[in-house]
C-alpha cells in the first residue's frame, strides 16, 4: 500500500459514507423539486448532486490507488431531506462536510491524498456559502 497507513484508508472510507449519503440526499432532493415543477432548484440540486458524486469518485479512485478495496456501499441509508425548506438542511449539511474535511487535513496523510482532501474541502466551502454546485474541475 506504497507506505500509507490504515488510518489514512480509514479517513478514505468515512470519506466515501459521507459522501455517498450526500449523494442519496441531493438527488432526493432534486426529485422533490422536479416533482414541484421548480426547475431552477432542480438544476442547482442537480449540480450539488454531481458534486458529491464526483467526490466520492475521488476518494474511492484514491482508496484504489494505494491498493485497497473500497467498502460496499450500497446499503448506504438515504439521509431524511425536506421539502420546500431545504436550503436550512442544505446549509447546515454542507457546514458538517466542511468540518469534517478540515478536521481530515489535520491527520497525517500523504501528499496526494492530502491534496484530493483540500480539493474537495473547497468544493464544500463553495456549497455551503453558495448552496449551489459546479464547483468540481473534471
Amino acid at each position: 500500500m506504497s507506505g500509507v497507513g490504515t488510518g489514512v484508508l480509514a479517513l478514505l472510507e468515512v470519506g466515501r459514507a459521507r459522501e455517498k449519503a450526500q449523494t442519496l440526499f441531493y438527488r432526493t432532493l432534486a426529485a422533490r423539486a422536479q416533482a414541484a415543477g421548480d426547475e431552477a432548484v432542480t438544476e442547482r440540486l442537480n449540480e450539488l448532486h454531481a458534486d458529491e458524486q464526483h467526490h466520492l469518485s475521488r476518494l474511492t479512485a484514491r482508496v484504489l490507488e494505494l491498493g485497497a478495496a473500497p467498502a460496499d456501499l450500497r446499503e448506504t441509508a438515504t439521509p431524511p431531506s425536506s421539502w420546500p425548506d431545504w436550503e436550512g438542511a442544505v446549509r447546515a449539511r454542507e457546514a458538517e462536510e466542511v468540518a469534517w474535511y478540515q478536521k481530515a487535513l489535520s491527520a497525517d496523510l500523504d501528499e496526494e491524498t492530502r491534496a484530493v482532501v483540500e480539493e474537495i474541502l473547497e468544493s464544500e466551502l463553495q456549497h455551503r456559502s453558495r448552496l449551489g454546485g459546479k464547483w468540481m474541475s473534471a
